[in-house]
This record gives structure tokens, sequence and C-alpha cells, in this order.
């Protein structure tokens, strides 16, 4: 696999248009990417991660996938070139002298610029992959992920899990009402009902274009809980799925908009309260 190729299919599409990018990998470590916590203990208790497991996470983000992981006793490598900011705060987070007791390289983080990372001289295969970021929410985000978990496979053993993540079904996400203003404000030619999130087939589909085997799937109930509406809308915003709207209008106007998606599910004592569910899909090396 080419550190280039990495660093395609991790990318955005588009810049981020928000200045402070700092402040948004703060925003997506310390409010939003907890989120995902029940999701990612699900994964690992299934596929039993402990100190023999050797995982590559894709699109690390700020690393508390990882971290997670490594608390089990895991060798991990992340790859993160999105946003060099969120892996910045993954470094924070895993240093290596931080692990003490353990001995050598337990934990990796890259940008997918230097190929040695990925994969040092005499390593084992990777056991697991993952890419815990959720598809279908952004245009072409399946097919950038198939090229990517393509190029990905051949650092695992035959038969290593790879674990692909999508939204669950929209009746059973309440945050799929805030991420239609998404797509409203930066398509207006698009009705808002037309916002679907990755099925399961999606995610069957993804798998198979990449050459893996389906294995199993299941759901994950990841409720999205806030201390307020401002810390609500900066979770959101962190995720990046409202970057084409806030370049098609302006950030005032996707913050007011966001805010009024969000009335609905605040509760008396001002917190915010949305529940979701999340699929997984567990496919195959060959």
């Amino acid at each position: 696999m080419t550190p280039t190729l990495v660093q395609r299919h991790l990318s955005h599409a588009a810049p981020v248009p928000r200045a402070d990018l700092c402040a948004r990998a703060r925003d997506w470590a310390e409010i939003q990417e907890r989120m995902l916590v029940p999701l990612y203990e699900a994964v690992y208790e299934r596929l039993e991660v402990g100190s023999g497991t050797r995982l590559l996470g894709l699109g690390c983000g700020s690393g508390l996938a990882l971290l997670m992981a490594a608390s089990r006793g895991a060798a991990v490598t992340g790859v993160e070139s999105a946003e060099p900011e969120r892996l910045a705060l993954a470094r924070e987070r895993l240093l290596p002298e931080t692990w003490a007791g353990h001995r050598g390289p337990r934990t990796r983080l890259t940008d997918g610029s230097d190929d040695s990372i990925v994969a040092a001289p005499g390593d084992e295969p990777y056991g697991i992959i993952t890419a815990f970021e959720p598809i279908g929410c952004t245009a072409g985000d399946s097919e950038g992920l198939s090229a990517l978990l393509e190029s990905a496979a051949p650092l695992a053993a035959r038969g290593s899990a790879v674990v692909l993540v999508g939204w669950g079904p929209p009746e059973r996400c309440t945050a799929s009402s805030v991420l239609r203003v998404a797509t409203k404000l930066a398509d207006p030619l698009r009705t808002a009902a037309s916002w679907r999130p990755a099925t399961r087939d999606d995610l069957e589909e993804v798998a198979q274009r990449a050459g893996l085997r389906p294995d199993g799937s299941g759901r994950v109930a990841c409720p999205f809980g806030y201390a307020d509406t401002e810390s609500a809308l900066k979770g959101l915003l962190s995720t990046g799925l409202f970057d084409a709207a806030v370049g098609a209008t302006d950030p005032t106007q996707v913050d007011k908009e966001v805010t009024e998606a969000l009335q609905p599910y605040v509760r008396r004592d001002g917190t915010v309260w949305m529940p979701n569910v999340f699929r997984y899909l567990i496919a195959r090396t060959a």
C-alpha cells in the first residue's frame, strides 16, 4: 500500500471553511468523539480485542478508539490524514512513553506519509482493521472507503476482521433530522427527505468492492448527549458533516438552523439528548 493512496482516500473532498481548526479538533475530542464509545466497546468485545491483537485504525481521529483498544492490551496503529489537528491530539493521548511497562512500539500514529510507520519491517500482519467513521452522509464517502480498504487489506493476515460503520435507520436516529439541515443548506434543490444514511446492504457493497467477505453485523445504541445546546452545536459541527453547508451559506446561518433543529431534543434541565443507533459490518480479508 502506498502512503499517497492512504492520504488520498482519508482526505475530505473540500477544505474546511472554519478558520480555527485547532478549536474544532478540540471540540471533536472533548465533545463528539465519545458519542461512539458504545460502538467501539461492542466491536472490541465481539472481536475479543486484547493483548494478542494488532489493530490498524483508519481515520483514527483524535485517537479515542485506539486508546480504548490499547487499554485492552492491543498494539495499535492509527492513520489520520483528513485533519492534522486531530492527529496531533491523538499523539498527545497515545505517545508510547505514556504506556509504561510496554516494550517495543505498541502505538504508532501517522498521517499516511510514512509507510515505515504503517508497516514497519518485521511486523506481524494486522489482525483487525477498523474504519469507525460512519459512511453515508457525504457524497462519495463509500467509494473512497472501498478503495482505502482494498489498499489496506494486504497489511492484514488472511481472514482478518475489517470493521465498517454506518448510521442506523433514520427512524431510530434522532440526529438524522439535524443532519438534514446540512443537506438542505448545501444543496437547496434537494429535499430534506432525500438524506439517507448507509444501509446494511450499502456496507456490504463497500466490503465486496474492496474484495472483502461480509461475516456478520450488529447494531449499537449510541445516544448523543450534551450539556447544553451550545455544546451540541460545537460537537455536531466538529464532525465535518456541515462543511458543505457552511461553504454554501455562512457559519451564522448554519449555527442558527442547527440550533433550531436541536430544540425538540432539549430537556427541561437544558441538556440535549438524541437517541441514535449505529450499525457495523464485520468483513474478512481474502
